[in-house]
Parts: structure tokens; sequence; C-alpha cells
């Protein structure tokens, strides 16, 4: 499985609880926050409910 870098790109601030538990656990904090991941199906589908809050590239 390869590497993905997700940056959070639109804040936090007007999403529901669970979403906001999600960016946590993906290690976001702040905006423009970069993180690394391996692209494993538990963090693609973590990514997949917090898409219009993140810019991903491989």
């Amino acid at each position: 499985m390869g590497k993905i870098r997700i940056t959070q790109i639109r804040s936090k601030i007007h999403c529901t609880r669970r979403q906001k538990l999600t960016l946590q656990a993906l290690g976001l904090r702040k905006l423009n926050a970069t993180v690394e991941h391996e692209a494993t199906p538990q963090i693609m589908g973590m990514i997949e409910k917090v898409r219009h809050l993140l810019k991903i590239s491989e």
C-alpha cells in the first residue's frame, strides 16, 4: 500500500462532532495541517467521511 498525504483545507467549525473526531483521529489539528498515512482501507474510509474538508495527494 502506498503513502498518501492529507491536508486540511477547510475549517471544521460547522461540522458534526463525528466529523471533528474523524479529523482528530487522522491527526489533523489545525487548518493547513498535513499528515502522511498508509493507504489502508480504514484510513480511506475515514478520508471519505470528511473528503469535503481535505486535499488528498499521493
